[in-house]
């Protein structure tokens, strides 16, 4: 039986990355697909665990011998998720989450029939525009225009599966990990999963 494909996307500063780890922690039967980015590491990050650090010569080499399930320009740098990786790990019956923007999540579900997209919102423009001040890492002109970018992302929202909002980052973190558990107790998982106990049934 094969894994599911979950896909989490979100503005920058509406908490996705934190919401993913929380997952993680909790789920044990969920892996993340690492992604690729040319992007410098932020304080904190580490090469193979948060991001595949690659010179932009290497992603277009990756592109141009289409090793990547999508990929897409982000703020002015480039990110991509492994094919390889994500294909043999639902193979092998592997629970995935990719954290990606909305223009890789439309590659995805176009390329992976099934995929289980979430989106999360933040609770004001306001309160997006106070994290990303909180982080500490960007300059204001920098929090201004992933202001900006945020309002053209947040048109998307209307392209996914599930929505939620980070009001409250305890509830938004159930909240995910709830569309995991239902998603697994769907109908079609489970008679595959159980399909001796309910022939023992009947």
């Amino acid at each position: 039986m094969s894994g599911s494909l979950f896909v989490v996307s979100a503005p920058s500063g509406a908490g996705k990355t934190s919401l993913v780890h929380s997952l993680l922690a909790a789920d044990q039967a969920v892996r993340k697909s690492v992604s690729y980015t040319t992007r410098a590491p932020r304080p904190g990050e580490h090469h193979g665990h948060d991001y595949h650090f690659v010179s932009l010569a290497e992603f277009a080499d990756m592109v141009a011998a289409d090793d990547l399930l999508e990929h897409a320009e982000v703020h002015g740098n480039c990110y991509g998720t492994g094919r390889r990786w994500v294909t043999d790990a639902l193979a092998a019956g592997t629970d995935i989450v990719l954290e990606i923007d909305w223009q890789g999540a439309r590659q995805v579900r176009r390329l992976q029939p099934g995929t289980v997209s979430v989106f999360i919102l933040p609770p004001s423009i306001d309160a997006l525009e106070a994290r990303l001040r909180g982080r500490g890492q960007d300059s204001e002109e920098v929090i201004a225009r992933r202001v900006v970018a945020a309002r053209e992302e947040l048109a998307h929202v209307e392209e996914f599966d599930y929505v939620i909002v980070n009001m409250e980052f305890a509830t938004a973190a159930r909240e995910l990990q709830s569309i995991v558990i239902a998603h697994r107790l769907m109908r079609p998982a489970q008679v595959q999963r159980h399909a001796a106990l309910i022939a023992a049934l009947r």
